[in-house]
């Protein structure tokens, strides 16, 4: 069964290729200040994704900007999607101070494991 890999800005598009070679279809998504593609927040039953994964800069809102990663998340939670956050994992440790509260669906991953992470979130 096709599952949906939404993704967001900056995803690798190589690796994004092979999962449509592996019989996945790939989403552009939105965090909602780029414009890449349909925002996350407008996620919902009917247009669900079954995996969401971007570098945590785009997680990150700017100074100033009243919202969090949590809330630019809320759907992925409501609707129990995985998410996987790419980031080094030397530095994982302060991206998750740097991001606050952390969803239970969201899951640090260095860039090197994500295709493992990835394939093993759509089993």
């Amino acid at each position: 069964m096709r599952k949906i890999v939404g993704y967001l800005e900056g995803t690798d598009s190589v690796w994004l290729t092979t999962l449509n070679a592996q019989g996945h279809t790939t989403l552009p998504l939105s965090n909602g200040f780029d414009g890449h593609g349909m925002n996350i927040g407008m996620l919902n039953q009917q247009n669900r994704v079954d995996l969401l994964i971007g570098y945590l800069h785009k997680l990150l809102p700017a100074e100033g900007i009243d919202v969090t990663m949590a809330g630019m998340l809320h759907a992925t939670t409501v609707y129990g999607i995985p998410v996987l956050v790419v980031c080094p994992a030397e530095i994982q440790a302060t991206a998750r101070e740097l991001t606050g509260d952390v969803p239970a669906n969201v899951q640090f991953v260095d860039p090197s494991a994500l295709p493992d992470a990835a394939l093993g979130a759509l089993a």
